[in-house]
C-alpha cells in the first residue's frame, strides 16, 4: 500500500537517491547529504510548530510503500511545501511585461516584450522539491504524492498563504544546457548551467538576483533559442504541468530567473481538491463487503498526517467506508473523521495564459 507521510530522519538515504535521480536536477532538492539532512531537521521542526500564519516553515513529505520488504525500497518519492516562498530570502522571478516605445515625429509605435526582476511571488506558498521513482510516473501514485500536499493545506489553512504557486523546471537542450541561462545568466557568472545549478541547490537562488542586471531585459536582444525557452517546461514535466492546470492553477507572467521555467499560481479556494474535499466519519468494514466506487484521496484528521488512495464509498448516512487495512494505515478508528477528495481531475484542456492575478 502506498501512503504519503511526513519525512523522517531515517529517510535520508532514500532522499539522497531521489535527489540524484531527479530529472532534471532540482535546486530545491540538492543531491547533497548534508543539505538534505538539514532540510529533514527543518521539516521535523515545522511539523512540531503551532504555526498561526505562514513563515519559514518547510513541510517535507515522502511516498512510502508499506509492503516493501527492504527499507531501501520503501520510500518512492518526496515533495515539499514552503509555507512562504520568500520567508528567509526574497523569492526572485522574472516577470513578463510589455513596454511601448512610440514617436509621433517618426510615426512609430512598437510594443516590446521585456523581463523584469520581481519578488512578488515571495508571499505565496510554494509547492516544490517533487521527485518520484520513475517506475511510478504517470500512475495514481504520482497524483497521490503531488496532491497530498493540498490535502494537508486544506486541514491547516492558517499555516499557508491564500495564493499557492508551483515552479516547473525549464527547458534544456540536447546538451542538458539551458538556452535561457546561456543567453542571460552566463554573461554575469561565467559559469555553466550545471555548475550554477549545483551551487544554487546548496545555497539559494537569491545570489543570482544579486548579480543579474536590475534593469528590464529586452527579449529581442536575446537569442531566438532563449526567447523560445521562456515559460517552456522541461519535457519530463509536461504531464505534471497539465495536471496542475487541470487542478485549477494558471500560468502566470512569472518565470524562473535561472532557466525561465513556468510558474503557475492559484487562489487555493479555486483548486479542485479544495472545492471537492469533504469530511466524513469513518465506518470500518471488511474489504470484500465494500461497494465499488471511484478512487479518492483520503487523509486523517489528527496525529501524524497520512494520505492514501482508497474507494470513495459512502454509506446511506454519509459515512466513509474503509477497509481495516486502510483504517490502520491512516491511524483512524471508527467514528473518527477523515478528509476525502476525488482522485480524478477534469481533463486538462488547452489553457491560455491568464496573466497576473
Amino acid at each position: 500500500m502506498l501512503v504519503v507521510r511526513p519525512v523522517a530522519m531515517t529517510d535520508l538515504d532514500a532522499l539522497t537517491l531521489l535527489a540524484e535521480n531527479a530529472v532534471p536536477r532540482l535546486t530545491n532538492l540538492p543531491a547533497d547529504r548534508e543539505r538534505l539532512e538539514e532540510r529533514i531537521a527543518r521539516s521535523l521542526d515545522s511539523f512540531e510548530r503551532q504555526a498561526e500564519f505562514p513563515g519559514d516553515e518547510q513541510y517535507m513529505f515522502v511516498l512510502e510503500n508499506t509492503a516493501a520488504e527492504r527499507d531501501a525500497e520503501r520510500v518512492l518519492g518526496t515533495a515539499t511545501i514552503r509555507a512562504q516562498a520568500g520567508a528567509t530570502d526574497a523569492y526572485y522571478t522574472y516577470r513578463q511585461e510589455t513596454l511601448i516605445h512610440a514617436s509621433q515625429q517618426l510615426n512609430v509605435r512598437r510594443e516590446v516584450q521585456t523581463l523584469a526582476l520581481s519578488h512578488e511571488v515571495s508571499d505565496a506558498t510554494l509547492l516544490c522539491a517533487f521527485s518520484l521513482d520513475p517506475r511510478y510516473k504517470g500512475t495514481s501514485a504520482e497524483s497521490l504524492l503531488r496532491r497530498a500536499r493540498l490535502m494537508f493545506i486544506a486541514q491547516y489553512p492558517e499555516r499557508f498563504s491564500n495564493i499557492l504557486a508551483v515552479a516547473f523546471p525549464g527547458y534544456l537542450d540536447s546538451r542538458q544546457q539551458s538556452p535561457f541561462w546561456e543567453s542571460v545568466g552566463s554573461h554575469f557568472f561565467a559559469r555553466g548551467f550545471q555548475e550554477i545549478n549545483h551551487i544554487a541547490g546548496l545555497r539559494s537562488k537569491s545570489f543570482i538576483a544579486e548579480v543579474m542586471p536590475q534593469f528590464p531585459l529586452y527579449l529581442p536582444l536575446l537569442t531566438p533559442q532563449a526567447r523560445a525557452a521562456i515559460g517552456r517546461e522541461h519535457p519530463a514535466h509536461e504531464g505534471p504541468l497539465q495536471e496542475m492546470l487541470a487542478e485549477g492553477f494558471a500560468r502566470s507572467r512569472h518565470v524562473d530567473i535561472f532557466d525561465a521555467g513556468p510558474i503557475v499560481k492559484a487562489e487555493r479556494e479555486r483548486l479542485e481538491t479544495f472545492r471537492q474535499a469533504s469530511w466524513h466519519p469513518v465506518r470500518i468494514r471488511p474489504e470484500h463487503t465494500l461497494p465499488d466506487a471511484e478512487p479518492a484521496l483520503i487523509a486523517n484528521q489528527s496525529g501524524a498526517f497520512r494520505c492514501l488512495v482508497a474507494r470513495y464509498a459512502l454509506s446511506p448516512t454519509g459515512q466513509l467506508m474503509l477497509s481495516p487495512e486502510h483504517a490502520e494505515r491512516l491511524k483512524v478508528e471508527e467514528g473518527r473523521a477523515v478528509l476525502a477528495a476525488p482522485l480524478s481531475l477534469p481533463s486538462a484542456q488547452d489553457v491560455l495564459d491568464e496573466g497576473e492575478m
